[in-house]
């Protein structure tokens, strides 16, 4: 327990500083993993001290351990890959968080077999990681995010996404990846050898390229 001089944060603010989104505070409220208090007005705080057994992993503080995670989808995007490392390394050590392990792959953001994922997933059932630090959201995957922010979470794990928006000159890999799952579905409609299956991904293709040169 806090002592009653103790700081109280805003939900915004404790969102901000643990870097995690309000749906997940709300969850976490719910689930009894963070304390909160109300004040005479009937506002929800929360006590500094949650923010230290949530970063430090112990009512005492202590080493917030960190993975970082980067991914490109081709290898002709290497120096990108390499920039993602450069960056979360020195953001991580500017936060003070330990770097237990780099991790990294060149695949689509689409793919679950990647080789960096399945060992991110290792280090989070076995309690070794408090945070995996990522620049956007669609490294770690291109869809379903909440649903892994909420696995890690079971294990006390949460994900920090440094940026916000993925930049606009990653339009080229989204390209990609909806040619992908369109491929995919058509394959599974029509066959993987079918005639309408290359016609319908051949005019997807001419679509979306008809989409950009309208802009």
């Amino acid at each position: 327990m806090g002592s009653e001089s103790e700081r109280l944060l805003k939900p915004s603010e404790f969102c901000r500083i643990v870097g995690i989104s309000y749906r997940t505070f709300k969850r976490w409220v719910s689930e009894s993993r963070i304390r909160v208090v109300r004040t005479p007005t009937g506002r929800i705080r929360v006590p500094y001290s949650e923010v230290t057994k949530i970063l430090g992993g112990k009512p005492g503080g202590g080493e917030v351990r960190a993975v970082i995670y980067a991914r490109v989808s081709s290898s002709d995007q290497r120096s990108d890959l390499e920039r993602q490392v450069e960056y979360l390394t020195q953001y991580c050590s500017s936060k003070g968080y330990r770097v237990v392990d780099i991790l990294s792959d060149i695949a689509s953001g689409l793919k679950t077999d990647r080789r960096g994922l399945l060992k991110l997933f290792d280090y989070v059932v076995n309690r070794q990681v408090d945070v995996v630090v990522v620049t956007y959201r669609d490294r770690l995957t291109r869809f379903g995010f909440e649903y892994l922010e909420h696995f890690f979470n079971k294990y006390g794990v949460r994900i920090e996404v440094v940026f916000g928006e993925e930049p606009r000159d990653a339009y080229q890999e989204l390209v990609e990846d909806l040619i992908e799952i369109v491929t995919s579905f058509a394959e599974k409609l029509y066959g993987m050898r079918s005639h309408k299956k290359k016609k319908l991904v051949e005019g997807f293709r001419k679509l979306l390229k008809e989409v950009e040169e309208s802009e």
